[in-house]
Protein backbone atom coordinates (compact mmCIF):
# COMPACT_ATOMS: atom_id res chain seq x y z
CA UNK A 1 0.00 0.00 0.00
CA UNK A 2 1.63 3.92 -0.74
CA UNK A 3 2.00 6.03 1.83
CA UNK A 4 -0.30 8.18 0.39
CA UNK A 5 -3.01 5.00 1.02
CA UNK A 6 -1.67 4.81 4.05
CA UNK A 7 -1.86 8.41 5.29
CA UNK A 8 -5.89 8.39 3.50
CA UNK A 9 -6.88 5.06 5.84
CA UNK A 10 -5.35 6.57 8.88
CA UNK A 11 -7.31 9.75 8.57
CA UNK A 12 -10.03 8.61 7.37
CA UNK A 13 -10.30 6.21 11.07
CA UNK A 14 -9.27 8.80 12.79
CA UNK A 15 -12.27 11.30 11.80
CA UNK A 16 -14.77 8.05 11.79
CA UNK A 17 -13.92 7.59 15.39
CA UNK A 18 -14.00 11.24 16.36
CA UNK A 19 -17.26 11.51 14.42
CA UNK A 20 -18.97 9.03 15.69
CA UNK A 21 -17.46 9.85 19.53
CA UNK A 22 -19.23 13.48 18.75
CA UNK A 23 -22.59 11.90 17.18
CA UNK A 24 -22.73 9.83 21.02
CA UNK A 25 -22.41 13.29 22.85
CA UNK A 26 -25.55 15.46 20.98
CA UNK A 27 -27.27 11.73 20.95
CA UNK A 28 -27.21 12.33 24.95
CA UNK A 29 -27.40 16.29 25.15
CA UNK A 30 -30.85 15.99 22.94
CA UNK A 31 -33.10 12.71 24.86
CA UNK A 32 -34.58 14.82 27.77
CA UNK A 33 -35.85 17.41 25.41
CA UNK A 34 -38.44 15.68 23.73
CA UNK A 35 -39.41 14.21 27.00
CA UNK A 36 -40.38 17.98 28.74
CA UNK A 37 -43.58 17.71 28.28
CA UNK A 38 -44.21 14.44 29.93
CA UNK A 39 -40.99 15.16 33.08
CA UNK A 40 -43.34 18.65 33.61
CA UNK A 41 -46.28 16.69 34.53
CA UNK A 42 -44.14 13.76 36.26
CA UNK A 43 -42.06 16.40 38.95
CA UNK A 44 -45.01 19.27 38.50
CA UNK A 45 -42.39 21.68 37.36
CA UNK A 46 -43.00 24.43 34.96
CA UNK A 47 -40.91 25.18 32.04
CA UNK A 48 -38.56 27.72 33.59
CA UNK A 49 -37.61 24.55 36.01
CA UNK A 50 -36.51 22.18 33.24
CA UNK A 51 -35.38 25.39 31.68
CA UNK A 52 -33.32 25.60 34.60
CA UNK A 53 -31.58 21.84 34.41
CA UNK A 54 -30.30 22.52 30.85
CA UNK A 55 -28.69 25.53 32.14
CA UNK A 56 -27.03 23.96 35.08
CA UNK A 57 -25.69 21.42 32.85
CA UNK A 58 -24.00 23.84 30.14
CA UNK A 59 -22.72 26.15 32.95
CA UNK A 60 -21.04 22.96 34.48
CA UNK A 61 -19.72 22.74 31.17
CA UNK A 62 -18.55 25.84 30.27
CA UNK A 63 -17.07 26.55 33.44
CA UNK A 64 -15.28 22.81 32.89
CA UNK A 65 -14.48 23.11 29.38
CA UNK A 66 -11.83 25.59 29.15
CA UNK A 67 -10.13 23.05 31.67
CA UNK A 68 -10.32 20.27 29.90
CA UNK A 69 -8.55 22.16 27.02
CA UNK A 70 -5.57 22.45 29.43
CA UNK A 71 -5.73 18.72 30.54
CA UNK A 72 -5.59 17.74 26.81
CA UNK A 73 -2.64 19.92 25.62
CA UNK A 74 -1.06 17.80 28.46
CA UNK A 75 -1.93 14.74 28.74
CA UNK A 76 -3.41 13.66 25.78
CA UNK A 77 -7.18 13.77 24.19
CA UNK A 78 -7.73 10.09 24.21
CA UNK A 79 -7.46 9.42 28.29
CA UNK A 80 -10.09 12.92 28.49
CA UNK A 81 -12.49 11.83 25.81
CA UNK A 82 -13.44 8.41 27.60
CA UNK A 83 -13.29 9.91 30.89
CA UNK A 84 -16.39 11.97 29.60
CA UNK A 85 -17.68 9.65 27.78
CA UNK A 86 -18.27 7.54 30.68
CA UNK A 87 -18.83 10.41 33.08
CA UNK A 88 -21.75 11.76 30.70
CA UNK A 89 -23.44 8.20 30.52
CA UNK A 90 -23.86 7.71 34.05
CA UNK A 91 -25.25 10.64 34.35
CA UNK A 92 -28.16 9.61 31.96
CA UNK A 93 -28.63 6.30 33.97
CA UNK A 94 -28.75 8.61 37.29
CA UNK A 95 -31.27 10.70 35.38
CA UNK A 96 -33.44 7.78 35.04
CA UNK A 97 -33.49 6.73 38.58
CA UNK A 98 -34.33 9.96 39.62
CA UNK A 99 -37.60 10.29 42.00
CA UNK A 100 -37.12 14.41 42.02
CA UNK A 101 -36.05 17.21 40.46
CA UNK A 102 -33.16 18.08 43.05
CA UNK A 103 -31.74 14.47 41.34
CA UNK A 104 -32.57 15.79 37.87
CA UNK A 105 -30.37 19.08 38.65
CA UNK A 106 -27.55 16.81 40.09
CA UNK A 107 -27.35 14.73 37.85
CA UNK A 108 -27.38 17.35 34.84
CA UNK A 109 -24.35 18.80 37.03
CA UNK A 110 -22.69 15.14 36.16
CA UNK A 111 -23.79 15.59 32.90
CA UNK A 112 -22.18 18.87 32.25
CA UNK A 113 -18.51 17.60 33.46
CA UNK A 114 -18.68 14.96 31.06
CA UNK A 115 -20.23 17.52 28.19
CA UNK A 116 -17.16 19.33 28.63
CA UNK A 117 -14.49 17.56 27.32
CA UNK A 118 -15.74 16.52 23.48
CA UNK A 119 -14.65 19.44 21.42
CA UNK A 120 -11.24 20.41 22.88
CA UNK A 121 -10.48 16.48 23.17
CA UNK A 122 -12.39 16.11 19.66
CA UNK A 123 -10.44 19.34 18.04
CA UNK A 124 -7.21 18.49 19.52
CA UNK A 125 -7.25 15.26 17.49
CA UNK A 126 -8.28 16.36 13.81
CA UNK A 127 -5.94 19.11 13.92
CA UNK A 128 -2.65 16.56 15.18
CA UNK A 129 -3.40 13.81 13.36
CA UNK A 130 -5.62 14.41 10.20
CA UNK A 131 -3.56 16.26 7.11
CA UNK A 132 -4.53 19.98 6.55
CA UNK A 133 -5.83 19.59 3.19
CA UNK A 134 -8.95 16.85 4.81
CA UNK A 135 -9.76 19.55 7.56
CA UNK A 136 -12.46 21.32 6.23
CA UNK A 137 -13.90 17.27 5.04
CA UNK A 138 -12.68 16.54 8.65
CA UNK A 139 -14.52 19.21 10.10
CA UNK A 140 -17.43 18.53 8.02
CA UNK A 141 -17.90 14.97 9.54
CA UNK A 142 -17.31 15.70 12.78
CA UNK A 143 -20.49 18.27 12.66
CA UNK A 144 -22.32 16.01 10.54
CA UNK A 145 -21.57 13.07 13.28
CA UNK A 146 -23.25 15.69 16.07
CA UNK A 147 -26.67 16.18 13.81
CA UNK A 148 -26.77 12.40 13.34
CA UNK A 149 -27.09 12.25 17.41
CA UNK A 150 -29.65 14.90 17.22
CA UNK A 151 -31.60 13.25 14.63
CA UNK A 152 -31.63 9.93 16.41
CA UNK A 153 -32.22 11.40 20.00
CA UNK A 154 -36.16 12.45 19.37
CA UNK A 155 -37.26 9.44 17.85
CA UNK A 156 -35.29 7.08 20.32
CA UNK A 157 -36.65 9.14 23.48
CA UNK A 158 -40.35 8.95 21.72
CA UNK A 159 -40.04 6.06 21.01
CA UNK A 160 -39.11 3.96 23.68
CA UNK A 161 -40.90 6.50 26.42
CA UNK A 162 -44.38 5.34 24.38
CA UNK A 163 -43.71 2.10 24.89
CA UNK A 164 -41.90 1.73 28.35
CA UNK A 165 -41.85 5.04 30.13
CA UNK A 166 -39.30 7.84 30.03
CA UNK A 167 -36.97 6.46 33.02
CA UNK A 168 -36.44 3.99 30.28
CA UNK A 169 -35.62 5.73 27.64
CA UNK A 170 -32.97 7.65 29.49
CA UNK A 171 -31.77 4.65 31.07
CA UNK A 172 -31.43 2.64 27.62
CA UNK A 173 -29.69 5.91 26.47
CA UNK A 174 -26.64 5.46 29.66
CA UNK A 175 -26.39 1.93 28.85
CA UNK A 176 -25.69 2.47 25.10
CA UNK A 177 -23.39 5.37 25.54
CA UNK A 178 -21.14 3.07 27.96
CA UNK A 179 -21.18 0.18 25.11
CA UNK A 180 -20.00 3.27 22.54
CA UNK A 181 -17.16 4.50 25.40
CA UNK A 182 -15.80 0.90 25.37
CA UNK A 183 -15.84 0.68 21.17
CA UNK A 184 -14.06 3.65 20.97
CA UNK A 185 -11.82 2.64 23.70
CA UNK A 186 -10.81 -0.48 22.20
CA UNK A 187 -9.74 1.28 18.58
CA UNK A 188 -5.88 2.29 18.79
CA UNK A 189 -6.08 4.89 16.26
CA UNK A 190 -6.97 7.56 18.12
CA UNK A 191 -4.12 6.55 20.82
CA UNK A 192 -2.12 6.72 17.91
CA UNK A 193 -3.58 10.95 17.54
CA UNK A 194 -2.81 11.37 21.21
CA UNK A 195 0.75 9.97 21.00
CA UNK A 196 1.35 11.59 17.73
CA UNK A 197 -0.03 15.18 17.72
CA UNK A 198 -0.65 16.34 21.51
CA UNK A 199 2.96 15.60 22.10
CA UNK A 200 4.64 17.24 19.35
CA UNK A 201 2.11 20.28 19.46
CA UNK A 202 3.10 20.82 23.38
CA UNK A 203 6.35 20.60 22.72
CA UNK A 204 6.31 23.68 20.24
CA UNK A 205 3.74 25.37 22.34
CA UNK A 206 5.89 25.09 25.77
CA UNK A 207 8.74 26.83 23.95
CA UNK A 208 7.15 29.75 23.28
CA UNK A 209 4.32 30.58 26.04
CA UNK A 210 3.93 30.30 29.71
CA UNK A 211 0.53 30.05 31.75
CA UNK A 212 0.59 33.80 30.71
CA UNK A 213 1.15 33.45 27.37
CA UNK A 214 -1.49 31.41 26.86
CA UNK A 215 -4.06 33.20 28.96
CA UNK A 216 -3.12 36.28 26.48
CA UNK A 217 -3.62 34.25 23.44
CA UNK A 218 -7.22 33.48 24.55
CA UNK A 219 -8.03 37.26 25.07
CA UNK A 220 -7.00 38.13 21.67
CA UNK A 221 -9.63 39.46 19.63
CA UNK A 222 -9.89 37.03 17.42
CA UNK A 223 -10.44 34.00 19.65
CA UNK A 224 -12.62 36.43 21.30
CA UNK A 225 -14.99 36.96 18.24
CA UNK A 226 -14.77 32.85 17.89
CA UNK A 227 -16.17 33.04 21.35
CA UNK A 228 -19.18 35.55 20.45
CA UNK A 229 -20.04 33.97 17.66
CA UNK A 230 -20.44 30.61 19.38
CA UNK A 231 -22.21 32.09 22.74
CA UNK A 232 -24.98 34.24 20.36
CA UNK A 233 -25.30 30.89 18.16
CA UNK A 234 -25.89 28.33 20.62
CA UNK A 235 -28.73 30.51 22.27
CA UNK A 236 -30.24 30.61 18.63
CA UNK A 237 -30.09 27.02 19.01
CA UNK A 238 -31.65 26.40 22.17
CA UNK A 239 -34.59 28.05 20.86
CA UNK A 240 -34.58 26.06 17.83
CA UNK A 241 -33.49 22.89 19.07
CA UNK A 242 -34.52 22.14 23.05
CA UNK A 243 -37.79 24.20 22.68
CA UNK A 244 -38.68 23.94 19.64
CA UNK A 245 -40.95 20.93 20.45
CA UNK A 246 -43.04 22.77 23.21
CA UNK A 247 -42.73 26.00 21.00
CA UNK A 248 -44.65 24.21 17.68
CA UNK A 249 -46.81 21.91 20.15
CA UNK A 250 -47.97 25.67 21.88
CA UNK A 251 -47.75 28.05 18.44
CA UNK A 252 -49.30 25.83 16.34
CA UNK A 253 -51.13 23.25 17.84
CA UNK A 254 -49.16 20.56 16.36
CA UNK A 255 -49.11 16.74 17.90
CA UNK A 256 -46.08 15.52 20.18
CA UNK A 257 -45.21 13.18 17.22
CA UNK A 258 -45.68 16.61 14.53
CA UNK A 259 -43.81 18.45 16.22
CA UNK A 260 -41.20 15.88 16.90
CA UNK A 261 -40.89 15.32 13.59
CA UNK A 262 -40.44 19.15 12.66
CA UNK A 263 -37.22 18.78 15.39
CA UNK A 264 -36.02 15.11 12.90
CA UNK A 265 -36.44 17.94 9.90
CA UNK A 266 -34.47 20.08 11.43
CA UNK A 267 -31.88 18.39 12.95
CA UNK A 268 -31.48 16.01 8.87
CA UNK A 269 -31.78 19.46 7.55
CA UNK A 270 -28.96 20.54 9.90
CA UNK A 271 -26.56 16.85 8.74
CA UNK A 272 -27.29 17.72 4.77
CA UNK A 273 -25.87 21.54 5.48
CA UNK A 274 -22.81 20.65 7.62
CA UNK A 275 -22.14 18.32 4.28
CA UNK A 276 -22.28 21.23 2.00
CA UNK A 277 -20.76 23.23 4.34
CA UNK A 278 -17.68 20.71 4.21
CA UNK A 279 -17.36 21.06 0.56
CA UNK A 280 -17.56 25.00 0.18
CA UNK A 281 -15.27 25.02 3.28
CA UNK A 282 -12.67 23.41 1.37
CA UNK A 283 -12.83 25.09 -2.00
CA UNK A 284 -13.32 28.60 -0.26
CA UNK A 285 -10.99 31.41 1.28
CA UNK A 286 -14.11 33.80 2.65
CA UNK A 287 -14.97 31.49 5.27
CA UNK A 288 -16.05 34.67 7.36
CA UNK A 289 -18.52 35.12 4.71
CA UNK A 290 -19.94 31.41 4.28
CA UNK A 291 -20.72 31.82 7.66
CA UNK A 292 -22.17 35.05 7.75
CA UNK A 293 -24.37 33.92 4.85
CA UNK A 294 -25.71 30.82 6.46
CA UNK A 295 -27.04 32.85 9.52
CA UNK A 296 -28.81 35.32 7.95
CA UNK A 297 -30.93 32.92 5.84
CA UNK A 298 -31.45 31.12 8.80
CA UNK A 299 -32.36 33.76 10.97
CA UNK A 300 -35.44 35.09 8.02
CA UNK A 301 -36.37 31.25 7.75
CA UNK A 302 -36.62 31.74 11.78
CA UNK A 303 -38.77 34.40 11.70
CA UNK A 304 -41.48 32.74 9.51
CA UNK A 305 -41.43 29.95 11.85
CA UNK A 306 -42.29 32.61 14.93
CA UNK A 307 -44.92 33.79 12.71
CA UNK A 308 -47.80 30.88 13.35
CA UNK A 309 -48.45 31.79 9.86
CA UNK A 310 -47.35 28.17 8.73
CA UNK A 311 -49.69 25.17 8.08
CA UNK A 312 -48.40 22.63 9.70
CA UNK A 313 -47.51 19.94 7.33
CA UNK A 314 -45.08 22.89 6.42
CA UNK A 315 -43.24 22.86 9.67
CA UNK A 316 -40.67 19.61 8.79
CA UNK A 317 -39.89 21.42 5.81
CA UNK A 318 -38.92 24.82 7.29
CA UNK A 319 -37.29 23.57 10.12
CA UNK A 320 -35.24 21.38 7.71
CA UNK A 321 -34.39 24.37 5.32
CA UNK A 322 -33.49 26.51 8.41
CA UNK A 323 -31.27 23.71 9.96
CA UNK A 324 -29.45 23.18 6.55
CA UNK A 325 -28.55 26.74 6.40
CA UNK A 326 -27.54 27.20 10.22
CA UNK A 327 -25.84 24.59 10.33
CA UNK A 328 -23.69 24.60 7.07
CA UNK A 329 -21.76 27.48 8.74
CA UNK A 330 -20.18 24.79 10.84
CA UNK A 331 -17.15 23.73 8.96
CA UNK A 332 -15.85 27.18 7.88
CA UNK A 333 -16.75 28.04 11.59
CA UNK A 334 -14.47 25.81 12.62
CA UNK A 335 -11.81 26.75 10.33
CA UNK A 336 -11.84 30.36 11.48
CA UNK A 337 -11.27 29.48 15.10
CA UNK A 338 -7.99 26.98 13.73
CA UNK A 339 -6.93 30.29 12.16
CA UNK A 340 -6.99 31.50 15.37
CA UNK A 341 -4.93 28.96 17.42
CA UNK A 342 -1.82 29.18 18.40
CA UNK A 343 0.92 25.95 17.80
CA UNK A 344 0.33 23.64 21.01
CA UNK A 345 -2.51 25.39 22.10
CA UNK A 346 -5.20 23.67 19.97
CA UNK A 347 -6.96 22.37 23.21
CA UNK A 348 -7.03 25.56 25.08
CA UNK A 349 -8.35 27.40 21.86
CA UNK A 350 -11.12 24.78 21.24
CA UNK A 351 -11.98 23.97 24.65
CA UNK A 352 -12.31 28.17 25.66
CA UNK A 353 -14.25 28.56 22.07
CA UNK A 354 -16.34 26.25 22.31
CA UNK A 355 -17.49 27.07 25.45
CA UNK A 356 -18.98 29.63 24.42
CA UNK A 357 -21.80 27.31 23.09
CA UNK A 358 -22.31 26.36 27.10
CA UNK A 359 -22.45 30.15 28.03
CA UNK A 360 -25.22 30.60 25.44
CA UNK A 361 -27.03 27.11 26.41
CA UNK A 362 -26.60 28.37 30.07
CA UNK A 363 -28.17 32.24 29.21
CA UNK A 364 -31.13 31.03 26.95
CA UNK A 365 -33.19 28.12 28.59
CA UNK A 366 -34.35 30.24 31.39
CA UNK A 367 -35.49 33.04 28.85
CA UNK A 368 -36.84 30.52 26.52
CA UNK A 369 -38.72 28.65 29.33
CA UNK A 370 -40.14 32.12 30.34
CA UNK A 371 -41.96 32.97 27.78
CA UNK A 372 -43.24 29.74 27.86
CA UNK A 373 -45.05 29.78 30.93
CA UNK A 374 -46.11 33.62 29.68
CA UNK A 375 -47.43 32.08 26.86
CA UNK A 376 -45.45 33.19 23.92
CA UNK A 377 -43.89 30.95 22.19
CA UNK A 378 -43.01 33.22 19.13
CA UNK A 379 -40.78 35.42 21.06
CA UNK A 380 -38.80 31.77 21.50
CA UNK A 381 -38.34 31.83 17.04
CA UNK A 382 -38.26 35.70 17.29
CA UNK A 383 -35.32 35.64 19.54
CA UNK A 384 -33.87 32.33 18.15
CA UNK A 385 -33.60 35.13 14.72
CA UNK A 386 -32.57 38.17 16.98
CA UNK A 387 -29.20 36.03 18.13
CA UNK A 388 -28.35 34.62 15.00
CA UNK A 389 -28.26 38.55 13.34
CA UNK A 390 -25.96 39.15 16.37
CA UNK A 391 -23.71 36.14 15.46
CA UNK A 392 -23.05 37.82 12.19
CA UNK A 393 -21.77 40.77 13.40
CA UNK A 394 -19.20 38.87 14.90
CA UNK A 395 -17.90 36.65 12.33
CA UNK A 396 -17.82 39.42 8.84
CA UNK A 397 -14.62 40.45 9.97
CA UNK A 398 -12.69 37.25 10.85
CA UNK A 399 -10.61 35.46 8.10
CA UNK A 400 -8.38 32.64 8.44
CA UNK A 401 -4.98 34.75 7.45
CA UNK A 402 -5.67 37.55 9.11
CA UNK A 403 -6.94 35.72 12.82
CA UNK A 404 -3.29 33.35 12.40
CA UNK A 405 -1.48 36.72 11.95
CA UNK A 406 -3.36 38.66 14.97
CA UNK A 407 -2.27 35.53 17.17
CA UNK A 408 0.97 35.12 15.98
CA UNK A 409 1.42 38.89 17.23
CA UNK A 410 -0.05 37.42 20.35
CA UNK A 411 2.46 34.78 20.68
CA UNK A 412 5.60 36.31 19.51
CA UNK A 413 5.07 39.29 22.00
CA UNK A 414 4.87 37.00 24.68
CA UNK A 415 7.77 35.22 23.61
CA UNK A 416 10.09 38.14 23.86
CA UNK A 417 8.54 39.70 27.00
Amino acid sequence: MSAGNTELRRDTEVIGLVGFAHLFSHFLQLILAPLFPLLKDEFGVGYAALGLMVSVMYTVSGISQTMAGFIVDRYGARRVLLFGMTVFSVAMLLTGLANSYWMLLLAAVLAGVGNSVFHPADFAMLNAKVNPKRLGYAFSIHGIGGNFGWLVAPAFSIGISTLYGWRAATIAAGVIGLLITAFIASRAALADAQAGGGQRDKAQGARRRGLKGDVRALLSVPVLKCFAFFTFYSMALIGLQTFSVSVTSALYGASLTSASAALTGFSFGGIVGIAAGGFVATRSSRHNLVAAAGMLIGAALTLILASGALPVWLLTGCMGLTGFFIFSTAPSRDILVRGATPPGATGKVYGFVYSGLDLGATLSPLLFGWMLDQRMPQWVFGAAASFMLLAVTTVLTLRPERTAAMVAGVVSENASS
